[in-house]
């Protein structure tokens, strides 16, 4: 699949979250195997870029090509200019957010509020694209709610007005994380449209990858909560699509090795202070399905300093370890 110039090998991409997909992350998600990896939203009002959370939210030096960041706002002309500061500090592709469900979002206006004006889509999305020389993306829901899905309509108006790619999540912003994505809308919107379709949704195992992309038709899976926690995902995906086969879990000396160098490029990233709060909901997904993931978190949250939130880790994993050659 290509986004512009850019080939995205493997079909395999990391969905935008807000609170997530920073840079420690998206580095580690490329490093184990995905594609691409879209940045977290970053505001189009100018008057947030300064600010610390900003500044670091647009760092992507040493950042693997292509760099795809992406946008949020309601006003097409705020959303070009974000589009256009963006590109000048390193953003290879523009992703336009319309499918963030969040309330303080959508009650500005922005996110997948959007799908419900759908003239001020097609200007927001032909003001973006005329505004840099770089690829624009889009990620939409299925609709506002399910008695307003038109998700077709607005994927025929972002291939009209020059989106490179589209990605849907399979859910209406009522939907929120609710329910079964609607993979059939997203084969249809497919089958309507020229430009690639990125398929999102409850994409949370190698085999889940295949059977969306089979049923869809859709030119690549992105993926979001399915990563929280298991990074990894990414390669198993890869893997499977090539060979048919599943690759074996990663062992726990592995998963703490991979777990201990994403918390030191947090600290080193954020600070000790900050990187500690933040590696607290990491060490909550990558926990979340051990039999002791309580214990663990109950430990690991009470940490205030690097050190200890680091020895904790490693005398949890080491203590599983022991445990598996002793049952051995």
């Amino acid at each position: 699949m290509f986004i512009g110039p850019y080939r995205i090998d493997p079909p395999v991409v990391l969905a935008p979250m807000a609170g997530v997909t920073d840079k420690p992350f998206r580095l580690l998600c490329k490093r184990l195997g995905a594609g691409l990896a879209v940045s977290e939203m970053t505001a189009s009002d100018p008057r947030l870029w300064r600010t610390r959370k900003s500044i670091k939210r647009m760092d992507h030096e040493g950042e693997p090509e292509p760099v795809s960041v992406q946008i949020a706002g309601y006003d097409p002309a705020m959303l070009a200019e974000a589009a256009r500061f963006n590109v000048a500090n390193g953003a290879q592709i523009i992703d336009i957010n319309m499918g963030c469900p969040a309330k303080k979002v959508c009650n500005v206006w922005a996110g997948s509020a959007l799908l419900q004006d759908e003239p001020l889509v097609a200007r927001i999305v032909k003001t973006v694209v005329d505004a840099v020389d770089v690829p624009v993306t889009l990620k939409i829901r299925t609709g506002w709610d399910r008695e307003h899905k038109n998700a077709l309509t607005i994927a025929r108006i972002a291939e009209d007005n020059g989106i490179a790619a589209l990605a849907v999540h399979g859910r209406t912003r009522a939907d929120k994380y609710e329910g079964e994505a609607e993979y059939d809308t997203i084969a249809a919107v497919k089958a309507a449209v020229r430009i690639p379709v990125l398929a999102n949704g409850d994409i949370v195992t190698p085999q889940q990858a295949k059977h969306v992309l089979d049923v869809t038709g859709a030119d690549a899976v992105m993926i979001g909560r399915g990563a929280q926690g298991r990074p990894w995902i990414f390669r198993e995906i890869s893997h499977y699509l090539a060979t048919g086969e599943c690759l074996q879990e990663p062992s726990p000396v592995e998963v703490s090795t991979i777990l201990l160098g994403h918390l030191e490029h947090l600290y080193t990233f954020y600070g000790e202070h900050a990187g500690v709060r933040i590696a607290r909901k990491h060490l909550g997904w990558y926990a979340k399905d051990r039999s002791e993931n309580a214990a663990f978190r109950d430990v690991v949250n009470k940490a205030e300093s690097a050190h200890d939130q680091l020895r904790l880790t490693r005398d949890y994993f080491d203590a599983l370890q022991s445990g598996l050659r002793l049952a051995a």
